[in-house]
């Protein structure tokens, strides 16, 4: 029998917590729910968590600290960022933090059911390689890119940690390198979602990405803005155990 998901609610309206674990639970998911960052520490530490969903505005530490603190604790964990109405600074800082994805409250808890099944199944769905020979390794710019295990490893051998999102945006690059790629077609194949009117959530993850992988950020040389069309990766890309 597969295992269920184990998504964490944190929400400190308890009314949310319970609507939103009742309605999960009936869809065949495990819930777990937390009011405030204390209680998500804690059930993090004791539970294996697939993606958390958390509310932007709580008392204590907010959603933004909490994720900024995650990331920098190396922690991969999937993020649904719950934000208020047409706050959009707060999309783009939960971004910018590490978030996968946002939704504004107040939202159909189906359509929050649809983009907890979505990061989840980017998750779960082997990566296509760009060779049916390749072990699923590409090499740029004497970085490698591991598609199997999401791991980075830059020039001197060390580990770079990546979010969910900065993964799946350098993938779609590594897969295809050399092309002019607007943000409709990044937002396509990056987050299996049609772009939104003025949807920054591309240009917030290059900017994440350019800071781990670029020389130097404010003169990338690897993804280069195309003026008008979008973006362009530019190194030379090699596919690994290809015979």
């Amino acid at each position: 029998m597969k295992r269920k998901a184990h998504i964490l609610v944190v929400d400190d309206d308890r009314e949310i917590r319970d609507l939103l674990a009742r309605f999960l639970v009936k869809h065949e998911l495990r819930v777990s729910t937390a009011a405030d960052g204390q209680e998500m520490h804690a059930i993090l530490g004791a539970n294996a968590i697939d993606l958390i969903v958390l509310d932007v505005m709580m008392p204590g530490d907010d959603g933004l600290t909490l994720t900024r603190n995650l990331r920098a604790n190396k922690s991969a964990v999937p993020i649904i960022m719950l934000t208020a109405m047409g706050e959009e600074t707060d999309r783009i800082v939960g971004l910018e933090m590490g978030a996968d994805d946002y939704l504004a409250k107040p939202f159909n808890p189906r359509e929050l059911l649809a983009r907890i099944k979505a990061v989840l199944r980017r998750i779960d769905t082997p990566h296509a390689q760009t060779n049916e020979n390749s072990d699923g390794t590409v090499y740029f710019a004497d970085w490698c890119l591991d598609l199997h295990s999401r791991e980075l490893t830059d020039p001197t051998g060390k580990t770079v940690s990546l979010s969910g999102g900065e993964f799946e945006l350098l993938e779609v690059f590594v897969t295809h390198p050399g092309r002019v790629l607007n943000r409709d077609q990044l937002l396509d194949m990056a987050r299996g979602r049609d772009a939104q009117p003025f949807d920054r959530a591309i240009d917030v993850q290059v900017g994440r990405l350019r800071k781990k992988i670029e020389p130097n950020v404010k003169t990338p040389t690897m993804i280069i803005t195309v003026r008008g069309g979008g973006y362009i990766f530019s190194p030379k890309v090699k596919v690994g155990g290809v015979t």
